[in-house]
């Protein structure tokens, strides 16, 4: 069982017994994953755990009679749930827990009930209900009963089957029987009862003498042993799966009865197979039935020429009724086990696989008894058959040919194109799947490796290459599984080879990964500074302002000039403009089942337009198959991831460039402002922290992981391998790259936006000095020397002055500059040093050891060192009060 199921019936157990408070649901997982044990119900151990349940039940009748209703139904994991409720009934403490929690609900329930719903009660009479009105009220109310739990009439269930095919195969109806098949009941081969009676005998039989009754009763029963009504014996009209009961004249001699009743059981078994022979073997019950009445009727052949026999010899006058009795005996065992087999089928409406489930068990069942093992084992080979053509298809073609909806794996319409286009898309998962029910248990351990195995050769053919294995042979049931295991093995082996060799070298799939990484995970660095730089100015407009043909045109021009140019996949890559930016896909996604889901998905849009750099990232062009790997899903991931660093590389850009237009400024005497030193100190800071989280993105999150990931696929076996190494890659990736954490997320958002607010304000700070400067040249500028420098120094002024008066807001004190300094420095270390308490927080309690390394390049001297343990205390303190 997953890890994901566990949790979910742990929950669903938690919410029906409301249980509240404790460690929650995670205390109770952790200590069921610890203790479980694989455990196989065997026959004695069910058998034991049933015993037990009845003799603890308050009405054992009930409970027995139930169990064997859904024993007949082949209810799965029917044994395995006993054995646990035995296993409770031992345990006094959790019974008198659960007896407890019973009685809490049934009080809250009836309290909920009384207070939200109407009573109602009956109207008062004046006058007592009589006895024959009360009687006319209990049949009444036993006729509505007897209705609700019959059965549905054949025509109509059949109507129903043939309904739902047709929709699930509209081009493909099922073949029906002429309605003459089904009106004429003579056809049928079992009792017709007629409504009315045929009529007294004109001498009862009691009156007889003992040798003439022998002789009408043996004439009778080889009547009733085929389905044709006798004088002295009736067959009673049957509702629904009942039983056919007998009415024997009551005027018979004793010991003529007594050995009369003996034989009728033969009779009851015969109209119930023939019955069921021939409701299933309509197409609308699916090819497995139908094999399966077809062996049946080949035994009730064998069944007639017996009865013809035995008319026979009575027609010679040498059939007694002892001798009828003795000669019909063998027969007996055989008819019991074949109605037996009938009516489960029939009371479980059982179609294909859950047919052979029923059948297979019940062969081993029959382990002790050869002759019964040996008649169900023929029956289940016969039965197995079609479902087996089926089977064979699948794993040796990767073809589904199942017009009855009878095979484990079941077909879903579902475009493959979509997987490109739909990030919930789900084809790989969705297209085929196993409908538990249909699972034979003799192939439930092999369930998961025959989806598989067709799932393969389908994704091959549809490439459009005909595939067949070249170790098919035909599958045959057997009670030794090992002969269809292994043949399922090869099958298995061949599928996964296939696909494996036809993705990694026809199609390329590794190299089409590392091209994905040159671009998405920023691999080709003078490919993305020389993209950078022609888009600059594009990039610096409002997303609705920026022509894409044209960002396209630029991508072209990066990738023919850098090392880019090596690639073949190249032209695969383009350009996408996202709706949000990367910090709002991120909390979207990562709130996904949360409560804040709602809240975030229903948030108004920001009023700030983004920019063509918050809503830029690369798209790539896979087609089909290797869309299977690299779906929606996947590229989604490695766009997160890109903008992610691709911000990361902005900011970094754009506290190089307040550093370079610094540099310009040293010459003067700046040095004495007090806000000029922090200012720079700050902007290495951020710097530093940057360049930090890059390098420790790039070399010591992905690159490892993909060496990691691109061994793992070296020894893959099949593509389900490929799939999970992929999407454990992107999956550790992102996590190690904090992506997945919503808090720590939230802070480096914060410090990535103080990093911008800072750049913006050293370049207000840049253009206030170069006006001062071009102030002060104005009022000491020397007198022209030279004629031509006098006829163009009024322009000059003019300029000057228009430029300080456009820009004399930009002009601020050092005063202000000074404090707007001390700001973002205080607000930056307040960040910086939340982030790396929240990263020692992660790296020690959730075992997140790859964190720990950007506290050590962040704080790499020690200096935040103090000041995290002064916090570290506190939180202890808080926690200890």
């Amino acid at each position: 069982m997953s890890e994901f199921r566990i949790h979910h019936d742990v929950n669903e157990l938690l919410s029906l017994l409301h249980v509240r408070g404790g460690d929650g649901a995670e205390g109770y997982i952790d200590l069921l994953q610890k203790h479980r044990t694989p455990y196989v119900t065997t026959t004695v151990s069910a058998h034991s755990a049933k015993v037990k349940l009845a003799e603890f039940s308050k009405t054992p009748e009930d409970f027995l009679r139930k169990y064997e209703e859904l024993k007949s139904k082949n209810v799965r994991n029917l044994d395995p749930l006993v054995y646990l409720l035995s296993k409770l009934c031992e345990d006094k403490e959790t019974l008198q827990f659960l007896q407890q929690n019973a009685k809490e609900r049934s009080e809250s329930s009836a309290n909920t009930t009384s207070t939200t719903t109407t009573s109602y009660s009956l109207p008062q009479t004046s006058t007592k209900m009589s006895m024959q009105e009360l009687d006319e009220l209990r049949k009444k109310l036993g006729n509505v009963t007897a209705s609700s739990n019959a059965p549905l009439p054949a025509e109509v269930t059949r109507k129903m089957l043939r309904d739902k095919h047709n929709k699930k195969n509209p081009t493909q109806p099922n073949p029906v029987f002429p309605n003459w098949v089904y009106d004429r009941p003579a056809l049928i081969g079992d009792f017709i009862t007629s409504p009315t009676p045929q009529g007294e005998p004109a001498v009862p039989v009691g009156t007889l003498p003992l040798g003439t009754q022998e002789q009408a009763l043996v004439e009778d029963l080889l009547f009733v042993l085929i389905g044709v009504d006798g004088r002295d014996i009736t067959a009673q009209p049957v509702l629904g799966r009942q039983n056919r009961s007998f009415i024997v004249d009551p005027t018979l001699d004793m010991s003529v009865k007594e050995l009369v009743n003996r034989i009728l059981p033969v009779a009851s078994y015969y109209s119930t197979i023939t019955r069921f022979i021939e409701e299933k073997s309509s197409f609308e019950y699916g090819q497995v039935n139908h094999a399966l009445t077809a062996a049946m009727r080949t035994l009730m052949k064998e069944y007639l020429i017996l009865v013809t026999q035995l008319e026979h010899l009575q027609r010679q006058g040498l059939l007694s009724l002892q001798k009828l009795w003795f000669y019909i005996q063998p027969t007996m065992r055989t008819m019991e086990i074949l109605s037996s087999i009938a009516s489960s089928v029939d009371k479980g409406e059982c179609m294909g696989g859950s047919t052979l489930s029923l059948l297979h068990d019940r062969t081993f069942n029959y382990t002790g008894d050869s002759q019964a093992q040996e008649l169900c084992l023929y029956l289940t080979k016969a039965a197995s058959v079609p479902y087996f053509e089926i089977l064979e298809k699948w794993i040796y073609r990767g073809i589904i040919k199942d017009p009855y909806s009878e095979f484990m794996v079941e077909e879903h319409e579902l475009q493959k194109e979509k997987i490109q286009e739909d990030y919930n898309d789900k084809y790989w998962d969705q297209r085929y799947t196993i409908v538990q029910h249909r699972i034979p248990s003799f192939l439930q351990k092999m369930a998961d490796k025959i989806l598989s195995t067709g799932k393969y050769l389908n994704v091959v053919r549809e490439c459009g290459r005909d595939v067949t294995c070249p170790d098919a042979k035909e599958v045959l049931y057997t009670l030794k599984e090992r002969a269809y295991v292994e043949q399922i093995e090869k099958a298995y082996n061949y599928a996964s080879k296939v696909l494996l060799d036809f993705l990694m070298e026809e199609k390329e799939l590794v190299s089409r990964l590392r091209s994905i990484k040159h671009y998405f995970l920023m691999d080709k660095g003078d490919f993305f500074v020389h993209f950078m730089d022609l888009t600059e100015e594009e990039m610096k407009k409002p997303v609705d302002d920026i022509v894409p043909p044209r960002l396209e045109a630029l991508l072209e021009l990066a990738l023919r000039m850098s090392t880019a140019n090596t690639d073949p996949f190249k032209d695969d890559l383009k350009i996408d403009l996202m709706p949000h930016d990367v910090i709002t896909q991120l909390l979207r996604v990562l709130a996904i089942e949360t409560k804040q889901e709602k809240a975030i998905i229903n948030a108004d849009p920001p009023d700030v337009a983004l920019s063509g750099l918050e809503a830029f990232s690369f798209d790539y062009i896979v087609k089909w198959p290797l869309s299977l790997i690299i779906n929606r899903k996947a590229l989604t991931r490695y766009q997160m991831l890109f903008r992610h660093m691709f911000y990361c590389k902005h900011v970094e850009r754009l506290l190089c460039n307040v550093w370079i237009s610094n540099k310009d400024f040293r010459q003067y005497s700046l040095h004495s402002a007090k806000w000029f030193a922090a200012a720079f100190a700050l902007r290495q800071r951020m710097l530093n922290f940057v360049q930090n989280i890059q390098y420790y993105m790039m070399f010591e999150v992905m690159e490892p992981t993909w060496h990691i990931m691109e061994n793992n696929l070296k020894t893959a076996s099949n593509i389900d391998d490929v799939l999970c190494h992929h999407t454990s890659f992107l999956d550790n990736c992102l996590k190690d790259c904090m992506l997945t954490n919503p808090e720590l997320l939230r802070i480096f958002s914060k410090l990535m936006s103080v990093c911008v607010m800072f750049t913006n304000c050293m370049q207000r700070f840049t253009q206030s000095m170069r006006l001062e400067r071009l102030s002060m040249e104005q009022g000491t500028m020397d007198e022209p020397s030279t004629q031509s420098e006098q006829a163009d120094e009024p322009e000059k002024k003019r300029l000057t002055t228009k430029f300080l008066a456009d820009h004399a807001d930009s002009l601020q004190t050092d005063a202000s500059f000074e404090a707007t300094i001390s700001k973002f420095d205080s607000n930056f270390s307040m960040l910086l040093l939340d982030l790396l308490d929240k990263l020692s927080i992660y790296s020690t309690n959730d075992c997140e050891h790859s964190m720990i390394s950007i506290i050590y390049r962040l704080d790499f001297n020690g200096f935040y060192t103090e000041r995290l343990e002064r916090m570290a205390i506190e939180r202890s303190q808080k926690a200890a009060a």
